[in-house]
């Protein structure tokens, strides 16, 4: 579709508004011959195309976030390595590397513009059973946070120390959104879910010993959870756990 034919268009009152709004939804992909780049992607869902890092070379990264950023678009790039982040710091000055999140941030922007709710009242509770949950809960932090919302972090309460968690549930209680993150046997989230009045976004991790299965023994404990309003999804997906938390905050 040729933009400027459509603006024409739009002009001459051949197409309304809610119609060219419509296109503009769908335009083209820009094709780089090993990847398509959807520019946009934050037309119809408010943030622009994460880049995934795994099974990329340095130059793909590199090369697809250089063109996602070409229209001033901010840029994130999860599960990335030292690597892919010397590549993209190269081409675009502004990357930030979160080390524990394995994320890359190129803002181009002050931030995502949100639809509903101004960013004091996107508060995010982000809840880990133990330390080693850490990595995809900063993947979960950090990616909302570059969604325009508020995080806060209450790290290592799990249910082998439950008192942890009841220390600091009211403030938990105060998120609009609880993103719950464990490995182990994945009890937390129905915990938390008993206890708050709020949706809980659970992540299981594949942190455990033999019989955690790399994480099924959590997500299958997390799909059975008794806690009403308790939501799952995939194992280790902490970016997954965000972007579900800013649509439901978008929703509102």
């Amino acid at each position: 579709m040729d933009i400027r034919n459509l603006l024409k268009q739009l002009k001459n009152k051949k197409i309304s508004i809610e119609e060219a709004y419509a296109q503009l939804k769908n335009l083209p992909y820009e094709d780089l011959g090993f990847a398509k780049i959807d520019h946009h992607r934050n037309l119809r869902k408010g943030f622009p195309e994460v880049i995934y890092c795994e099974g990329k070379t340095p130059k793909q990264i590199a090369k697809i976030a250089q063109r996602i950023s070409k229209n001033e678009h901010n840029v994130l790039a999860t599960r990335s390595d030292q690597k892919a982040y010397k590549a993209i710091k190269k081409v675009l000055k502004e990357a930030k590397y979160h080390e524990t999140a394995r994320i890359i941030t190129v803002n181009r922007k002050e931030k995502i513009e949100s639809r509903k709710l101004k960013v004091e009242s996107r508060n995010v509770a982000i809840v880990t059973a133990g330390t080693a949950d850490l990595p995809v809960a900063e993947e979960a932090a950090v990616t909302a946070q570059f969604l325009g919302n508020k995080v806060e972090r209450f790290y290592d309460v799990g249910v082998a120390g439950i008192h942890r968690l009841l220390k600091n549930i009211q403030k938990i209680q105060t998120a609009r959104v609880m993103i719950v993150v464990a490995g182990m046997e994945g009890a937390l989230p129905s915990v938390v879910g008993g206890l708050v009045d709020k949706p809980v976004i659970a992540v299981p991790t594949s942190i455990g010993y033999g019989s955690s299965f790399k994480g099924l023994a959590a997500l299958l404990t997390m799909l059975n959870s008794c806690a009403p309003g308790v939501s799952v999804v995939n194992i280790d997906n902490g970016f997954g756990a965000a972007v579900m938390a800013h649509t439901i905050l978008n929703s509102k």
